[in-house]
């Protein structure tokens, strides 16, 4: 099949995306199958007179890339693009993705979860992996993904969204119910969350939250095992088990060697894993999401488990916790993306 991958763009999870991107392109080819990898804001500024060889090009057009300890410098990538186009497709990208049997979304973040770049793929006719537009940005938001949650009886932490000014984050930084989490509802990577420990913590965190856009919620911290756990088809994998090397599981833990301990699966006992499935299972399936997608949730001193959030396309470099979970269960993270691909042409097909 040819398959463009889509990765990249212009959010602040951009270089996980195009190291998730590079990770399924080749992967992919390895499967025999004829894919490249494009960048959805920088796209391709000239096409060969037979934009079809592309699809031949040694390594996919992969690029070298990897996730620096710090979020990419977005205003720079901005300026790399010569037609200087605010468009979220770059050059030639809706072109290319309509020569292929199959777009594959490595995006992450909102460009690419939000549900916009699947509604204008629809649009086009044409097919691409995981969920739809509108499960994608309910997912995305978590103001409204908590309300749904709420609503299908998904435990959920406590939770409320903070309209307020900057005359107004002293009063707030006292009358929050502490421990909480302070996030914007469209963050990704751990991106856009706080954990503040104090009021005067809570006070710059509610400051600084406002920088990355979205509308802002306190939630209730609550605190014991963190848990992840991936739906694949319409089966939950094994749990994951991420311990910090630090205090919080932040962007630069998240994806730097040293910064968490995860294991897979996680040492849970029978009746745990199976609640941690199901739980996997009815997030899924209360906000609509299709093919795969991956829960996150605590487990706490008593043996409850709170859903915190469920992402519509989840990390999916090689390292990455479903291919981690996939490899549990036997699955290598080449038959891993393959699976991804078959499941999705099969949901279009009905």
């Amino acid at each position: 099949m040819k398959i463009v991958v889509l990765a990249g763009g212009l959010s602040m999870e951009r270089a996980v995306s195009l190291v998730t991107g590079a990770g399924i392109c080749r992967a992919l080819r390895r499967r025999g199958h004829r894919a490249i990898l494009v960048d959805l804001f920088l796209g391709l500024e000239e096409l060969p007179a037979d934009p079809e060889t592309l699809f031949d090009t040694e390594d996919g057009l992969c690029p070298d890339t990897r996730i620096e300890p710090t979020a990419p410098d977005l205003e720079a990538v901005r300026r790399s693009r010569k037609d200087q186009s605010p468009r979220v497709f770059g050059p030639h990208v809706l072109e290319l993705c309509q020569r292929a049997d199959l777009v594959f979304l490595g995006l992450h973040g909102q460009d690419g979860e939000d549900g916009r770049v699947q509604a204008a793929l629809e649009l086009l006719g044409v097919p691409y992996t995981g969920s739809g537009y509108l499960a994608s940005g309910i997912a995305m938001d978590k103001a409204v993904a908590k309300r749904i949650m709420t609503a299908e009886g998904v435990p959920t932490p406590k939770w409320g969204v903070l309209d307020y000014r900057p005359e107004d984050v002293c009063r707030l930084a006292q009358e929050l119910p502490m421990p909480c989490v302070i996030k914007c509802t469209t963050g990704g990577s751990s991106l856009g969350v706080f954990l503040p420990e104090d009021r005067e913590a809570l006070r710059e965190a509610l400051v600084k939250v406002r920088a990355f856009g979205g509308q802002v919620i306190w939630e209730e911290r609550i605190c014991g095992r963190e848990l992840t756990v991936a739906v694949l088809g319409d089966r939950a994998l094994p749990a994951v088990e991420t311990t910090p090397a630090g205090k919080d599981f932040d962007y630069a833990a998240k994806y730097q060697t040293g910064g968490a301990r995860e294991v897979c699966p996680a040492p849970l006992t029978e009746a745990e894993a199976a609640a941690a499935g199901e739980l996997a299972l009815q997030a899924h399936r209360a906000l609509g999401l299709q093919v795969y997608s991956r829960t996150d949730m605590m487990l706490d001193s008593s043996g409850k488990l709170w859903c915190l959030e469920a992402n519509s396309l989840p990390g999916m470099t090689p390292t990455s916790f479903v291919p981690q979970e996939a490899a549990a269960v036997g699955m290598s993270y080449e038959a891993l993306c393959e699976e991804i691909v078959r499941l999705s042409l099969e949901v279009k097909r009905r």
